[in-house]
């Protein structure tokens, strides 16, 4: 059966044998059931047009749902659809046997427990691509705010103070072209952050990333230059964080990481939150080591929701310094970006239902770039 191969040789006996069952299983239902179970994640201005995924499986929506549904809520289906919510072993231990799929609608799968997908002979897929755009337009956006104390003077005026607007001009606030400074993009080879390159370049900037030790060091023909993540971190004027959330990429960005910055450099973060040690942050903004920071993304989990707690110290830092922006996870949620990731995880079922290879490798819970991509 060509899907076996997908699960690669490596898994265990155990894991291959539930593969093959669930295979098997599905073979005598010629339509796939798919339940999702947090629409409005990706729906919540009801715009979505849905007819992508229905022609493709049976579907039974939820606009959300709690841990304690999820098991009852996925009996029967074959597919479990779901944006970014936490699944975590023991829910995924516990689910159906028909479950043969869990579907993830977005790039990020952190939040589903592969161990124990694993066990139980589950695939998991994602969308790696469906965001490339909206995120790169995302992060340059960042870029350029922070360059044109955009908001210092947004958050001035909202406090009443009109200072600027009635002096017509900036004061000592920093102001400054982007062309000719340097982008670091942490992990930047991957599908978003060569976007984020090429459009840095576009604009005049420098591009280094860093990236897997195994990858080379050096200047690549598309203009960007591979270096080492300490070498990252002193030369860049901007910092952009663009690797997955992982037991290697927790707290990547901490306290020795911001000491070697340049204390006129900017750090943001759109991928996930703990990337970057909150604490570690607040200190280096309130000591000076950094200029100021971005953040789409933070707290302990994948990603917003849930949103910060009322008493988080990032709120303190963005009322405290003017070159602080929070925003809620917003970088993804573009209409053509949420419209192209319904339409591709629609794809990925479809993949799925003809054996094809799809594109996270379960033995070694790694993204497999020779599986089923789906495009946008």
């Amino acid at each position: 059966m060509p899907i076996l191969s997908a699960l690669r040789c490596r898994c265990t006996v155990v894991s291959q044998r539930a593969y093959a069952h669930a295979i098997r299983s599905f073979a005598a239902d010629a339509r796939l059931k798919c339940v999702m179970l947090n629409a409005a994640r990706l729906d919540f201005d009801s715009r979505i047009n849905w007819d992508k995924v229905k022609m493709t499986a049976d579907m039974t929506m939820h606009d959300k749902s709690e841990l304690s549904e999820i098991a009852a809520r996925a009996a029967g289906a074959d597919i479990v659809m779901n944006k970014e919510f936490p699944i975590p072993g023991d829910i995924i231990r516990n689910l159906p046997s028909s479950v043969k799929l869990i579907a993830e609608a977005g790039t990020g799968y952190n939040n589903i427990d592969i161990d124990a997908c694993r066990e139980r002979g589950i695939a998991v897929c994602n969308v790696p691509e469906y965001t490339t755009e909206a995120m790169g337009h995302m992060a340059i956006t960042l870029v350029m705010a922070l360059s044109c104390s955009l908001a210092p003077q947004m958050k001035a005026l909202a406090k009443g103070d009109r200072t600027y607007m009635d002096q017509c001009h900036l004061g000592t606030l920093p102001h400054f072209e982007i062309h000719g400074k340097t982008f670091g993009i942490i992990g930047g080879l991957g599908y978003i952050a060569r976007r984020i390159s090429a459009m840095s370049l576009a604009l005049g900037m420098k591009v280094v990333v860093s990236d897997l030790p195994s990858t080379p060091l050096g200047m690549r023909d598309d203009g960007v230059e591979v270096v080492s993540f300490d070498e990252l971190l002193a030369r860049s004027d901007f910092i952009s964080t663009m690797t997955p959330l992982n037991k290697h990429t927790t707290g990547l960005v901490n306290a020795a990481a911001f000491d070697k910055m340049k204390p006129t450099a900017y750090i943001i973060n759109t991928a996930r939150g703990p990337i970057i040690d909150q604490d570690a942050l607040v200190d280096a903004l309130r000591q000076k080591k950094i200029a100021g920071a971005a953040l789409d993304v933070f707290g302990e989990g994948s990603a917003p929701p849930p949103p910060l707690p009322s008493d988080s110290p990032l709120y303190s830092v963005f009322d405290e310094f003017d070159n602080v922006i929070l925003t809620p996870h917003i970088g993804w949620q573009r209409l053509e970006a949420r419209q192209r990731l319904v339409d591709m995880c629609a794809d990925n079922m479809a993949a799925f239902a003809r054996g094809a290879t799809l594109n996270i490798d379960m033995a070694t819970g790694l993204p497999n770039r020779s599986g089923f991509q789906p495009r946008g």
